[in-house]
């Protein structure tokens, strides 16, 4: 970061470095008008809560501010309160231009983005085995409008594994739960997470391309000590092809662990169905058992986190249990959606070769299979293409755009659909519609799902008039 302005004088409490982002989520970063002074900044958001501080980013040689701020709360769910509430105001009547409020990204985190709701609104909690999800939604309602809840069932015998998930409309209300809920259920921010299907393990499988393909070789990845008499037989040099594969892990540390501890380490990877820790009455060891809904995401985590540090200095041991599978079918299906996954990439990373993704293997008409758990309407006929346009959507793919004739089948089932058409060398692109309910439709039902294994975020475009790099946050 550049300068920022101080604390204004008679500020109070000013947090260091090390405790700028204590607790998690508690700072906002803004976008302004850079001749808002910070006593207006201030003004309009000391009532969402206590400000610790106030950063102005200003230019290291003229220090004008750059219109750009950061607010720092005492409790995250002040911060979220205010992203909400102000995002979109202008501070002072003179303002023409509103104000963008976002939640700040962690310092350290390598991500420049904005943190996303689905981030914020859903909490992770340990809760008694006999708990029912009407149980745990009467002990959390009071905290806001809840959305969903869910609870970790044991695959095989259905009974519950003491964790369960609650998902909130608004990021304060699960900053509220985390902060006042009683501290038994150890309540955190969930990590985001897909859910388990098909289309969710054709998107996993494209989003761990670039770090499983053309990236450094494993031995680098996880730089282990020459001392590992406690896991020899985890040995990194171990030859993939001898060994089990299966969905299921098995992990040893020499240190005792609970499930919740196991849960967090391994909810890093995207899949993960359940797990369990084994008590072994004749050792201080820590003995567990992870399970995950494919083997890609069994496979990647095998490979991440084996000889991990946690707690720092002790390394965890992770290998597969021989559950019978049949290894080489479960590594042809990864081999081939992850090849089709790079093609993808690599094709609409090159605008010359759209042609070739979109028409080499064409014969006929075939209509485009789309494939999805998204309830979509019946196909309608496009409108002429000289129609007023009376809504704009903006698109964003995760982790490439999707070819164009399967995006006119998808978007023009809501009706009244112009033209859409993406932005060549980006995973972004625009949807246009002669009807603004038509363009509403696309965004509640398309707006965060996962198609054809690639996730899609639409949203209202900024009108061309205001057509600018940042989009108007919606929510």
């Amino acid at each position: 970061m550049d300068e920022a302005g101080s604390c204004a004088s008679g500020g109070g409490f000013r947090p260091g470095v090390d405790s700028l982002d204590e607790p998690p989520n508690s700072r906002i970063f803004l976008v302004i008008s850079k001749y808002t002074p910070e006593s207006v900044l201030r003004e309009r958001f000391s009532p969402f809560g206590e400000i610790q501080d106030i950063w102005v980013v200003r230019d290291k040689h003229t220090k004008e501010s750059k219109g750009i701020a950061f607010v720092k709360f005492a409790r995250s769910s002040q911060a979220c309160r205010a992203m909400e509430e102000m995002h979109g105001q202008c501070l002072s009547p003179n303002d023409t231009k509103p104000i963008k409020v976002f939640i700040a990204q962690s310092r350290s985190s390598g991500s420049h983005r904005d943190v996303e709701d689905e981030e914020l609104t859903r909490i992770f909690v340990m809760i008694p085995k006999s708990y029912t999800e009407e149980d745990l939604r009467e002990k959390f309602k009071v905290y806001g409008d809840i959305e969903y809840c869910s609870i970790i069932k044991n695959k095989v015998t259905g009974e519950s594994k003491g964790l369960g998930y609650v998902r909130y409309l608004k990021p304060s209300q699960a900053a509220q739960a985390i902060e006042n809920c009683d501290r038994s259920f150890r309540a955190i921010l969930a990590e985001p997470k897909n859910k388990a299907s098909e289309s969710s393990e054709q998107d996993y499988y494209s989003n761990m391309r670039q770090e499983t393909l053309g990236h450094e070789p494993r031995v680098n990845m996880f730089p282990f000590g020459e001392q590992q008499s406690e896991f020899s037989g985890f040995d990194k040099n171990d030859n993939r092809g001898q060994e089990a594969i299966s969905k299921r892990l098995s992990v040893v540390s020499r240190v005792p662990f609970t499930e919740e501890q196991l849960f967090s380490i391994f909810d890093i990877v995207p899949g993960l169905e359940y797990c369990e820790v084994q008590r072994d009455p004749y050792s201080n060891y820590g003995h567990g058992v992870v399970q995950y809904f494919n083997v890609a995401s069994a496979i990647y985590a095998k490979y991440k986190l084996h000889g991990f540090q946690y707690p720092p200095g002790n390394r965890i041991g992770v290998s597969f249990i021989d559950d019978g599978s049949n290894a080489t079918d479960l590594l042809r299906k990864m081999a081939t959606q992850m090849v089709a996954a790079q093609l993808a990439s690599m094709v609409w990373n090159n605008p010359s070769q759209q042609q070739f993704l979109q028409f080499g293997g064409n014969s006929g008409s075939q209509l485009p299979q789309i494939q999805t758990d998204v309830v979509l309407p019946s196909c309608k006929k496009k409108a002429p293409p000289e129609t007023p346009v009376k809504e704009r959507l903006f698109i964003v793919f995760n982790p490439h755009p999707l070819p164009l004739d399967v995006l006119e089948d998808i978007f023009c089932r809501f009706g009244n659909l112009i033209e859409v058409y993406l932005v060549s060398g980006k995973n972004v692109g625009y949807a246009k519609y002669a009807d603004r309910i038509s363009a509403n439709d696309a965004i509640t039902t398309l707006h965060g799902k996962i198609l054809n294994g690639v996730r899609l975020k639409v949203m209202l475009a900024d009108s061309p008039r205001e057509e600018s790099n940042k989009r108007q946050r919606t929510y």
